[in-house]
């Protein structure tokens, strides 16, 4: 096979690459940061923020404070307006339109400089795999990507759309022949819609690589047997050999997914975000993801735990340590520049740099001082549903303040496929796994400030139809999983009747 032949010969010759990001991760982040600043004095942000004084690292720092995207908002605007110069030279070549949590929705700039590192991060990512594992299978059939629509607003000064929809237009042209949805399909907006369109157009394809967020490829394969009346996705595609993914923790998702694939389908972790692709599994099995050094951006990271305070400290790359809870900062040759990206990650090796994501920065459980962060909480699943024999389709976790049955405490709303043997067993090992790798939370229970979590089980469909209901049903959304107010549980309360467990 020609498409074979070449991978692996492609694949030889990047291992020089990939060795050089194991050694010298550092010095490319030094050589990117000279860069980026240089390219950037010219522009208004580089003129507002004196980018002409900057020296070094140090200096930076004193200039450039870290920002949400409300604090870049006004530079956007005059973007979309026409501005050129504004955070970096010339125009974005797009504006990758995510929804907000708090500002609604956002446009992040991407660059001509920044778009060939979206896609050659992905291919990276590929070729990485058939470096270690010596598997290529998933070229010999057609490939799926699970996305957004491909279709982009023209109507302003610059083309916007979602990240899938732009990066779909620089798919090589070896590959767009292979690809699926077509392009009309995958421009339905409706989601039900698309999925079952989805179905009808490659039931029959000999699909080898699937790609997409875990819980909307779960729906995916759940249509597609329903649709063709077997019991196994294996069954549909019998070529199917690589499942690549982003987005959310995969663990809680797998024992599903495998029952319904039929049989255990290597996978790829990436993770690709509009501000940049940060980062792709380059070890099988593996703890954690192989942080891109040379991808166009300079990385900050400041302790989670410090974030708040009044002098939180501001690390390179060269000085995190394992172990450590860090928000991450992005500055990028898109023009962001000290930019919070919201997500919190956790360094398992320091050589090479690999890190695993623990939640978002704004998804937490905290109302009485513990904060759970998503990593402890899916953890805790996970083992609870290991130990029952149950496979949890979906869950999220929130404070319960005022408990008109006593005292205060979590609770946690849980979708099955396959219902926990012993319901009491799998509540008190899911409280009990989450105080032991949360101390705060152990302290706050033992000491009768909280009482044991109340957990609740939730009918099939339950939190597509709470996504559906705020119109995030499908796409690149996700179901949020720790909160700390009670918007999704008083939706699911209110609307989906929800059983206690024990």
């Amino acid at each position: 096979m020609i498409l074979d032949a070449a991978a692996r010969l492609v694949a030889r010759h990047s291992r020089k690459r990939f060795e050089r990001w194991y050694r010298n991760a550092v010095s490319i982040q030094e050589k990117t940061f000279k860069e980026l600043l240089e390219k950037g004095r010219e522009t208004r942000f580089g003129r507002d923020h004196d980018f002409n004084g900057v020296k070094d690292y140090d200096s930076f720092r004193e200039r450039v404070p870290v920002r949400d995207y409300e604090g870049f908002h006004d530079y956007i605007e005059s973007i979309r307006a026409g501005e050129e110069n504004v955070l970096w030279p010339g125009k974005p070549l797009y504006l990758s339109k995510t929804s907000g949590t708090t500002s609604g929705a956002k446009y992040i700039p991407i660059s001509r400089e920044s778009m060939p590192y979206h896609i050659s991060s992905a291919r990276n990512a590929l070729l990485m795999y058939i470096n270690k594992t010596g598997r290529t299978d998933f070229l010999k059939g057609r490939m799926i990507f699970i996305s957004g629509s491909p279709e982009l607003d023209t109507s302003g000064q610059i083309p916007t759309g979602r990240l899938s929809g732009i990066s779909h237009r620089h798919v090589p042209a070896y590959l767009r022949k292979r690809r699926l949805p077509s392009y009309d399909v995958n421009c339905i907006t409706d989601w039900e819609k698309k999925l079952d369109a989805i179905v009808r157009e490659n039931s029959g394809k000999n699909m080898s690589l699937i790609s997409g967020i875990p819980p909307w490829v779960e729906m995916y394969f759940e249509r597609l047997l329903q649709h063709t009346g077997k019991s196994t996705v294996a069954e549909v595609f019998p070529g199917f050999s690589l499942f690549v993914y982003g987005g959310v923790n995969f663990t809680p998702y797998q024992k599903k997914f495998y029952r319904l694939i039929g049989k255990d389908v290597p996978s790829l972790e990436t993770f690709p975000a509009s501000e940049g692709f940060i980062g792709f599994q380059d070890e099988w099995p593996s703890e954690g993801l192989l942080l891109i050094p040379e991808s166009g951006i300079f990385y900050e990271f400041i302790p989670a735990e410090e974030f708040h305070t009044d002098n939180p400290r501001r690390l390179p790359l060269s000085e995190v340590e394992t172990g450590v809870n860090y928000v991450m900062i992005l500055n990028t040759n898109a023009g962001l520049w000290g930019y919070n990206i919201g997500d919190t990650v956790r360094f398992v090796s320091t050589d090479p740099y690999r890190f695993v994501s623990t939640g978002r920065l704004s998804h937490f459980t905290s109302a009485f001082g513990e904060h759970v962060i998503a990593e402890e909480a899916e953890q805790a699943i996970t083992i609870a549903a290991g130990k029952t024999s149950s496979v949890v389709t979906e869950f999220t976790l929130a404070p319960l303040v005022d408990n008109p049955s006593g005292l205060p405490c979590h609770q946690w709303f849980v979708e099955f496929s396959r219902e926990p043997e012993d319901k009491k067993l799998f509540a008190t090992t899911l409280d009990r796994t989450l105080q032991e790798k949360n101390p705060y939370y152990r302290d706050l229970v033992s000491g009768h400030i909280l009482k044991p979590a109340e957990v609740y089980r939730l009918k099939a469909g339950a939190f597509k139809r709470y996504m559906k209901s705020i119109g995030k049903l499908g796409g690149q959304n996700k179901v949020p999983h720790l909160s700390n107010d009670r918007d999704i549980a008083g939706w699911l309360m209110e609307n989906e009747d929800p059983l206690p467990l024990i």
